[in-house]
Formats: C-alpha cells, structure tokens, sequence
C-alpha cells in the first residue's frame, strides 16, 4: 500500500519538479475524499498538477476553464429535444467526471461558482428536475488566482468550506528551475505518463485511509485546536464540525502515506496549514491569514495532551 503511494507520488513528482510536499499534501487530501484548491500565482503549475494526478490515479478528468460568462448549465448539462423520440434528452456537462479541474474558479460569477457546491457535498446533482449521481471517486481540483488580480470574483465561505485543503506551490527553487530550463516543456510529458493506480484500488486506499486508527488523546488534542479557534478573540468564527472532520480524515490520510496504522499529533500538526487557512479571518481586518501562520499559532498555544 506504502509502495503504490510512494509510486504515485514520485511519478508527478517527475512533472511538478521540487514540490513534493505539495503532492503528498494533493494526494492526502485524495485520500481523504476531499477537495483541494489551489492559489497561487499564473504560471506556477497549478494546472498541470491536476492533469498529472489525475492521470497518474488513472482517473477520467475534465477541465472547465472558469470565466465570467461561463453558465451553471456550461457544468451540470442541459435538455436538448429530440426530434425524433419527441422528448427532451439531458445532456451532460463536464461535470460527471471523476476528476474536475476548475480552472481560475474566482474568474467565474457567484453563480457559476455555486453550481458546483451540491456536487462537491454530495457527489450528486439536481438538474432539469431530477437528481443524477456522479461517477465514484469524485474529486474536485479548484485553481485561483490571488483576489488582488484584475477580473476575479471572490469565493463565498460556503464555497471555501467545501474544500478540505488549499495548498500553494510557490516558485521553484534553483536547482528544480534549473531542471525546468535544461529539460523539455513538463506539459510535453504528461501524454507519456502511465497510470500506477485503478479506480478500484484507489477506493481501496481511501477505505484503508478511513480506517487508520485515532485514540481518545489525539482527538483530545485535536478539538483542543478547534476549541482554541472558537474561544479565541483572534478570529471571526472559530473551526465548525465539518473543519474538524477535515482535520481527522486528512490526518488519517497523512498517517497512512507515512506508513503508520496510528494518527500522531505530529500528522495532525503537518496538515493544519492546508486544512484551517481558508477558513479562519483575523478578527481585526477581516482578512484570510497565512495558513503556516495559522498552524504556528495554533501549535504554539495548544500543548499536546
């Protein structure tokens, strides 16, 4: 199980070149049936991380590059009559795939970008009348460009909470640049990569991942830190139940990756930059803060049982 992770990771880890944190994180996040958004800078490699673990995974994938005239009916589908059987025919949107890219999702309007929240919760949507299941896994890969950028629409919190991660890749550093400029374009290599997985023992995985034990001291200290974001005049709201099954399901995930049958404080440490950042607001300004920064603050006040 540890030897098909440790294969995936390091066959994007070919692709997006000195970021392997990065992947371990997008694949935990996987693992975990989440969500991941990812918000950085044009050029980084956002989109070809989506389109290398999708491959990798051996899943069918789909990109819907988001912009401001882009319909809700431009995702889920549209009836169309036919002629012939009299009747009208759903035809579905990119959507029903098994992995989605949502490219610049905060170029689109509010709502576009809220057509994709029953199907992010539910693995499901409602469309023409009739609700239409989507295929399993169902995985969301969201991109943004920072709110500052001209022609960006920021994304609501329910929008936000249905996440379980947002990671940034940042720029390379030297010697994976350097790689870059010797080597040929990262894009020209995904057609040549070879799925290390199937849907099936991907499932497994995910079922594996939920299993991975968790003791009455580690949830201890694990609402310990959402009790502290609650309480705690540094922030607007504190962490709802849905933040805290993120923090478990991810440190799960973590735990596994790592080759452990047991979730540490140490697991739940490593993933509360991606898993908290996008949902706590300093109370001051109102402002989203810097996951690392979120995670050194809530490390340092919260001890470990």
């Amino acid at each position: 199980m540890n030897q098909q992770l440790e294969k995936v990771t390091s066959q994007v880890g070919k692709i997006i070149l000195g970021k392997e944190h990065q992947i371990r994180l997008a694949i935990a996040c996987l693992l975990a049936r989440g969500h991941l958004l990812i918000e950085d800078i044009p050029g980084v490699g956002k989109t070809t991380l989506a389109h290398a673990l999708a491959t990798t995974l051996g899943l069918h994938f789909q990109r819907i590059q988001f912009t401001s005239d882009l319909l809700p009916a431009d995702i889920l589908g549209v009836s169309i009559f036919d002629r012939e059987a009299s009747n009208f025919r759903f035809h579905p949107g990119p959507i029903f795939s098994q992995v989605i890219l949502a490219d610049e999702v905060n170029r689109a309007t509010p709502k576009t970008q809220s057509a994709l929240l029953e199907a992010m919760e539910e693995h499901q949507v409602t469309a023409e009348g009739e609700t239409r299941p989507l295929p399993e896994p169902f995985f969301v890969i969201a991109t943004q460009n920072p709110s500052h950028q001209i022609g960006t629409f920021p994304l609501p919190e329910s929008q936000l909470d249905r996440f379980l991660m947002r990671i940034e890749l940042g720029y390379p550093d030297a010697l994976a640049e350097r790689a870059l400029l010797q080597g040929v374009d990262r894009r020209e290599l995904l057609p040549q990569l070879a799925p290390c997985l199937q849907p099936e023992e991907l499932a497994v995985l995910q079922r594996a991942a939920r299993e991975v034990h968790a003791s009455g001291a580690l949830l201890d200290y694990l609402q310990a830190l959402v009790d502290y974001t609650r309480k705690s005049p540094d922030y607007v709201n504190g962490l709802s139940p849905r933040a805290s099954l993120a923090l478990l399901n991810a440190a799960r995930a973590w735990a596994m990756m790592h080759g452990r049958t047991q979730v540490l404080p140490e697991d739940v440490q490593a993933i509360v930059p991606p898993v908290v950042g996008h949902r706590l607001y300093v109370a001051r300004d109102n402002t989203r803060i810097n996951g690392a920064a979120v995670a050194e603050q809530l490390i340092e006040a919260v001890p470990i049982p």
